[in-house]
């Protein structure tokens, strides 16, 4: 099966480059790419930059040159100060975004449209890793902590820049995606506790991204 690893945020794709170690890394018009082996797969492994932006192009990008049979996109994510724990893998059923400001029209088909269910059928019923199944809410933002009880009630838990778009994306393409984020930290009504704390984020994203990939040869011997 022909299978890419996406990865988002510099961050973390600097912490899968140090992880790793690959031979050969070439770029891309998103951000660089590897092939690196994976139990007996030979995944590529594919940096398409933070934001909606990059996550839509990079993804579209992967989709007209890779052709791939699936996507996982392994990243991290805040989460929502006592819903969540630091450090949880959340496995994302559903993808939304929540930083549309329409002034013209109905706005309530507007989260509707961006909104995607992933199929995630073909999984199975035993998962090789504790993962949490949940709903994630994309913006070009860090989470706000005032925004967290109007996302909350739309059922999510956890929040990035990425995942919305990623999961749009792949659902035009027809193709299979698998989102697994670690919380890195968690947001409250006091506040994000990496928030002016780069380092801090830094680290926990480095301790994330290699437990994710420590875990991706299991991951792959279920789905595969």
């Amino acid at each position: 099966m022909n299978t890419v690893v996406l990865v988002s945020a510099g961050t973390e794709w600097q912490a899968v480059r140090q992880i790793l170690n690959p031979a050969e890394v070439n770029p891309t018009p998103y951000g660089e790419t590897f092939l690196h082996p994976v139990g007996s797969n030979q995944v590529r492994f594919f940096h398409a930059g933070w934001g909606k932006a990059a996550s839509a192009g990079g993804m579209q990008y992967v989709c007209d040159h890779y052709t791939p049979d699936l996507v996982i996109n392994l990243g991290t994510c805040g989460g929502f100060e006592g819903l969540v724990g630091q450090g949880e893998v959340i496995l994302v059923e559903r993808a939304f975004m929540y930083d549309i400001l329409e002034l013209m029209g109905d706005f309530g088909s507007v989260p509707a449209y961006y909104t995607t269910d992933l199929d995630l059928d073909w999984l199975p019923e035993q998962l090789p890793h504790p993962a949490r199944r949940a709903i994630i809410a994309s913006a070009d933002s860090d989470l706000q902590p005032e925004r967290i009880p109007q996302l909350q009630a739309a059922g999510a838990i956890v929040a990035d820049w990425e995942s919305a778009a990623l999961a749009w994306v792949a659902r035009k393409n027809d193709v299979r995606l698998l989102i697994l984020r670690a919380v890195s930290d968690l947001v409250g009504s006091g506040g994000g506790e990496a928030y002016g704390d780069h380092a801090l984020y830094k680290e926990r994203t480095r301790v994330l991204m290699r437990q994710l990939l420590a875990e991706l040869d299991d991951w792959l011997e279920v789905i595969l």
